[in-house]
C-alpha cells in the first residue's frame, strides 16, 4: 500500500469510483450518485479536465479523464502563433 501523497489535502476532493479497490459498491448515497461523506477521494491535481486521484481506502493513485469544462486541447505555441500538432 503507497503512502498518502504530500499533496493530499481534505479541503481538495472529488467523488469518483476508485478502480482498485470499488469500495464504495453497495454505499446507498454513492448508488444515487450524490456526494457521500465517506467515498471522496484526494484531489492531488488537475489539468483541464484530468483528475489526479487518490483513494483514501487504499491509497492508489490514477487519474480520471471527465471531459467536463476546460479540457486540454493539442495546440502548441510556435513562433507564429497557435497552430495544432
Amino acid at each position: 500500500m503507497l503512502p498518502l501523497d504530500p499533496q493530499a489535502d481534505v479541503g481538495r476532493r472529488a467523488w469518483v469510483a476508485c478502480p482498485n479497490c470499488d469500495d464504495r459498491r453497495g454505499c446507498t448515497t454513492c448508488e444515487q450518485g450524490r456526494t457521500c461523506s465517506e467515498h471522496w477521494r484526494y484531489l492531488l491535481s488537475n489539468v483541464g479536465s484530468l483528475l489526479h486521484l487518490q483513494c483514501r481506502s487504499c491509497t492508489h493513485i490514477w487519474t480520471h479523464e471527465t471531459h467536463f469544462g476546460a479540457t486540454r486541447s493539442p495546440w502548441e505555441r510556435v513562433t507564429s502563433g497557435l497552430r495544432r500538432r
